[in-house]
Formats: C-alpha cells, structure tokens, sequence
C-alpha cells in the first residue's frame, strides 16, 4: 500500500502558547491545503506514537524552548532527529528556532530572564542568541515589534515570487550566531535590516536552512506565521496599531516568505491561499416533502422561543429553524449576534477580530426547512436535492429492501453527536452530508482532510439495545464499508464493477494509485467512523463517511480512478454515489438485523479487503510473526495465526497459536503497536 505523507503535525505540549499555535494553524492551513492535514501533536504522541510515517512536516511553535527541552530531552528529541535525518523536514518559529539550535543564549545578563545552554537537536550547528531586539516580556505584547526582515531570494528561488524585504511580527526570537561561517549546509534565508540589541557575528541571520542527514529543517528568529488579522489592538501598548498596519501592509510579503520556506523543505505550497470557508444555511429536506414538518413537531419540546423566532440549543450548538416567510429578513439578526459574540471574545481574549480557527460550534446555524418543495439549485449549488433524490428513487427499485434511508436529508454537515436533544430526535436513515468539511475527524488523533469534491455523510442508526449482544455495533461499521464499496461498483452498468476500490482494516477505503499504473500500490481515498451514545433502549450511532470522489487531493480520486479504465465516462455524482451508498448500507444492515454478522457477509467482507495473508509482527510480543486470517465474529477484532519462519526452506509455518488482535488505539498507525489475546 502506497503511503503519501499527508499530516503537517504542530506541537502543543509543554512550552508552547496557545497564541504561537493559534496562528501557526491558521497560517499553515491556508497555505497546504487540501494537500496536507494541519493538526495538532502532544508531547505525549510524539513520545509514545508512531507519528514519524505519515508526517511530511513537525513544527514547533513560538513559546519558551524550556519547556520543550523538560518534555523531550531524550527520547522525544531522539525521535525527532531520526525523523528529520531519515528525510522528514523540521519548522521551528522563535522558541523552535531556539530549541533547533546547538546552543541557546538568551537575555545574557538580566537575571529575570536569562537562559544559556545547550541543546540536543542541534540541527544549527552554532548559537542562537537573543532577543535580537530590546524589551521582551514573556506573556506581553509590549515587546513586539515589526522587524524589517530582507530575503536571500538566491536560496529560495524558483519557490515563489518574492519580494526584497517585508516587515514581520517579531516577539523575543534570536539570530544565528556567523550562519553564513557555518558550512555548505547551512543557507541564511533572510536577514534583520534593524540594528540588533546582541552580537549577530558576521550576519544578522533570522532565518536559516539546515540540511540534516536526509531531511531538511527552517528556523526563524521572527514570526512570519503571524498574520496582521490575528493580532487583537492594544490600546495600552503605544505604537502598536501602527505595528499592526505595517504587517497588514506586507501580508502578501509575508505570505509569499513562508510559501518559501515550505517549498524549501519540499513541501507542495498551495498557490492560491486556501480560504477557511464560511458555514452556509443547513437545508432539511425530505423525499417525501410532508416528513419534513412531522420531524420539525417531534422537536417541539426541545425548542426555545424567542420574539418569535424558534431555536434548538444543544449543549453545544445553537440552531436558528427558520420560517419561511422570514428567510430573507434574518441579516440583521444574524449580525447583531455576531457583534455580540465578538464583544464577548474582545472581553475575554482581547480580541475583537474573528479567530479563524475558531470552533464553529460557536457560530448560530440556520435551519431550512423545506415543507413543501425541494431546495431550488440555486440555493444549494453545490448539492443538487432534485438528483438526490431521483437516484434514491431509481437504486431503490433496484434493491427493494431499501425503503427508508435517505428519507429525510440535511444539505449540510453537522455532529449529532455533540448534540443529544437533537440526535434523540433524529430517526433511523437520517443523512446528512456537505460539500466541504472544516474539521473532519478520524480514529484517535487522526484528522479527514476534506476539500470540495468529497463526498462526506452521516448517517443516524438507532440500533436496539437488545440486539447488542448478538449484533455487535462493531459491525455497522464494516457493514458501511462493504457498502461503500458495493456502492462505487455498482454506481452504474459498465467498467465500475471492476474499480480496484479495496478495504483497509478495520475503517478505511483504499484504491489503486492511477499515477502508478504498473505498480501494486493502493492509496486511501476514504475513512469512516461511528460515534455511539444511548438513550430510551437504542444505541444511537452516527455513522461518518468520507470518500474523495471529484477531488484529485490530497490522494486521489474516484474520478482520477475512472478516468484511468474509461476516458470518455462522465465523472462521479456525488449526489448519485450517495443515494446509491445508503441503499446499500440499509440492505446490509437489514440483513444484519435478521442474520448477526453472517457467514455470507464476512466472506463479501473479505472479498474486498487488502489483508488475506498479510505478515504482521506482534512487538509486544517481542516480534512475533503472525498470519492475517480474517476477523473474530465476537468484537471484530483482526484474527492471526502465529507463524515462525521453516529452517529448511524458509517458508512460514503455523504453530497452531491463533490470535486476536486489536489496536492498542495509537493515533497514527494502526498497523504498528497491534495488541493480542489469545483464542
């Protein structure tokens, strides 16, 4: 299997600030996706978890190197080194910058602040010494500063168009003491223009690369991750507004920079910055028009009335159901509870401006009921009812158990999970789905990048308490990804049947890469995931599903696949895979309600898995081979044969030892760190 490092994981342990990682996330987000996934990473994980495999690019952010050195010294820097020397790519900004160094001296002298040591990554091979600039206070603005910072265009050429010089956000960062003394691998990329407050040596380095071994890593003394919309005012600090005028006028500078940078450590830069989408109205649907206003009366006791208008508040969201006859009139509503919600993050952060990495639960949501026609087109573009809709219709007469699922459809992701009153009212088949997802979650630490194109559901099954004992909700999950490959296969007549879509243990979609067409090499081009709570006799699942169908990132696509067996096919609807998806699934799932997991639907689950024979070593058991043989039929766990290797001939042989195993639940790599129990 093919494994493109997609994740660009970004410290938050010990050290770090929640302001430093707040703009870091910000920032990064807009530049690499959707080629990349941006996510956050504990001391814990990068300690303890296989994070190195999957992850094209570590970043430290700015805080206080201290602590990062209390977290990491040992192991966790060890970790860190051999990821970078084995071609992985380091970003360390201000206290990164200090703690990628050899030696650390900063506010040599002044007895509050000082701290002089060395340090153990050294991938600068020399000092970092700071604050390049006078007036540093941790915790303060009144430090802060826009450093003239100039470009070495020479070591970043052919990244991106660069400018001469910009100004940058600068709070406490150092310089790098005689960078361009040090050697072939070391490159300046830029340099302050400022007079500095400390000894820079025979350049004023503020930001330098180092080639490690067979990676590559940038530090920088400033903070050119900060962007001029972040940065609250602060009318106590003088100069500060101007301060943040001078950023916002090198925006594009500073954009343009860390493009650079990125490229530099062989990161593919997103040309156009990727913008953090708004939420768009949630459009409430139904095959049957009358449905719509029966479920919006089962609402009626968790509803709150306000001057007319009704809302639900969850425990977490706060959804507006609009009228009809009012759809058009709620701006100004809608924007007086925005201005309120900003004054409240002004008092409490200091603020004003909106925070875009924000959760979005905080934002008011607007229910769209439609009682009495389909949503016109032009109110959902990029979700068309009508198709759904008719696709439901025509796969249902194609599997004539299919009779409820996709009943009732919100066009537009939401969590249920997050919301109990909502989810307790929401019945059986209840979809809903989105044409892009902010904040697309997977197994553990895992995250879905999901840009337009994708095909990203949920789907409500309240599955009866009494049957958990011989219907395992385990297996709803491995019902929906027969389902999901049966719904690619069988989307129409003609070359689908033979998409080599395959599935991955125990939640993932995989597909042969169409870029390598002569390879065995498959990618992942989906994952699902169900969430379970219980209320009044039902386990409640949420059933999530993404699937990249017209998107060719940040893998690849159903349609690139299509593409590759027949040209002349028309590309994948996305409207039509999913309608085509939960007729399958409700089949299925029936079958398991009158059946258990069946005979006949392991066998169809093994048919499209990846990992019939599959060698695995147990490490816990201090390496111990074993032979993939199919899963238990108690709690779907992966059952093995232990093998050992013939003296003779050298090929495997069964010991007669079977196991089952599971995930020991490590974020990144479900296949390293398998656990056992005999059978």
């Amino acid at each position: 299997m093919g494994s493109r490092k997609l994740n660009v994981l970004v410290y938050t342990g010990t050290g770090s600030t929640i302001e430093s990682v707040r703009h870091c996330m910000y920032s990064l987000r807009r530049l690499l996706s959707p080629n990349y996934a941006v996510v956050p990473i504990t001391e814990s994980a990068l300690l303890k978890e296989p994070w190195a495999p999957t992850c094209a690019l570590l970043v430290f952010p700015g805080g206080a190197d201290l602590g990062y050195c209390r977290a990491l010294n040992g192991a966790g820097n060890r970790n860190i080194t051999a990821f970078v020397r084995q071609g992985g790519a380091y970003l360390g900004f201000c206290a990164g910058g200090y703690y990628g160094s050899q030696r650390c001296e900063f506010e040599v002298g002044n007895p509050e602040l000082e701290v002089v040591g060395s340090r153990e990554l050294a991938f600068f091979p020399g000092t970092c010494r700071g604050g390049a600039f006078k007036g540093f206070a941790y915790h303060s603005e009144r430090g802060a500063k826009a450093a003239k910072i100039t470009i070495n265009k020479g070591a970043l050429s052919g990244a991106v168009a660069l400018p001469e010089s910009f100004k940058c956000y600068y709070n406490g960062g150092g310089i790098f003491v005689a960078a361009d003394k040090k050697s072939s691998d070391i490159e300046v990329l830029a340099e302050y223009e400022d007079e500095l407050a400390v000894d820079p040596g025979s350049t004023k380095a503020a930001v330098v690369y180092c080639k490690v071994g067979e990676g590559g890593v940038v530090l920088t003394g400033p903070h050119p991750e900060f962007a001029a919309a972040n940065l609250g005012r602060h009318g106590d600090i003088p100069g500060y507004d101007a301060l943040i005028s001078d950023l916002a006028a090198d925006e594009d500078a500073r954009s343009s920079f860390l493009k650079g940078c990125l490229a530099k450590l062989g990161l593919e830069v997103t040309q156009e910055e990727y913008p953090v989408p708004s939420l768009s109205k949630i459009h409430l649907s139904s095959l049957n028009h009358i449905e719509v206003g029966e479920l919006l009366h089962s609402f009626e006791d968790i509803i709150t009335r306000d001057d007319e208008e009704e809302y639900v508040k969850g425990e977490n969201d706060l959804f507006h159901l609009e009228k009809p006859d009012s759809r058009w009139s709620m701006t100004a509503l809608n924007q007086s509870l925005a201005n309120e919600y900003q004054e409240n993050k002004k008092k409490t952060t200091g603020r004003g401006t909106p925070d875009p990495t924000a959760e979005y639960i905080q934002i008011l949501k607007s229910v769209v009921s439609h009682e009495t026609a389909w949503p016109e087109p032009k109110e959902t573009p990029c979700f068309n009812h009508a198709v759904f809709y008719s696709s439901l219709q025509e796969f249902r007469r194609l599997e004539t158990e299919a009779e409820e699922w996709g009943d009732l459809f919100i066009g537009r992701l939401l969590n249920p999970t997050r919301n109990p009153k909502l989810l307790s009212k929401l019945p059986t088949g209840f979809t809903l789905a989105a044409t892009t997802q902010v904040a697309g979650r997977g197994r553990g630490s895992n995250v879905w990048v999901a840009p337009p194109g994708s095909l990203l559901m949920s789907t409500v099954i309240n599955h009866p308490a009494h049957h958990a004992a011989s219907r395992p909700i385990v297996f709803i999950q491995y019902l929906s990804a027969i389902a999901t490959v049966e719904a690619i296969k069988s989307y129409d007549v003609g070359p689908y049947a033979k998409l080599p879509v395959k599935l991955k243990w125990p939640n993932d979609i995989y597909a042969q890469d169409p870029n390598k067409p002569n390879e065995v090499s498959y990618v992942k081009i989906g994952g699902i995931l169900s969430n379970c709570s219980y209320s009044a006799g039902n386990y409640q699942v949420v059933l999530g599903l993404g699937v990249n169908t017209n998107n060719g990132r940040p893998t690849t696509s159903l349609d690139a696949l299509l593409h590759s067996v027949n040209k002349d096919l028309p590309p994948f609807q996305i409207e039509r895979l999913l309608a085509r998806i939960l007729t399958r699934f409700e089949v299925l799932y029936a079958r398991f309600l009158r059946t258990g997991f069946s005979r006949e639907l392991e066998m169809r689950y093994y048919k499209h898995w990846l990992h019939s024979e599959q060698v695995v070593t147990l490490e816990a058991e201090g390496g111990v081979k074993a032979r993939v043989i199919g899963i238990t039929l108690d709690w779907g766990m992966l059952k093995a044969e232990e093998v050992k290797e013939d003296g003779i001939n050298g090929t495997l042989q069964p010991t007669g030892k079977i196991w089952a195993l599971q995930s020991d639940e490590n974020s990144f790599d479900f296949w390293r760190g398998l656990v056992r129990r005999k059978l």
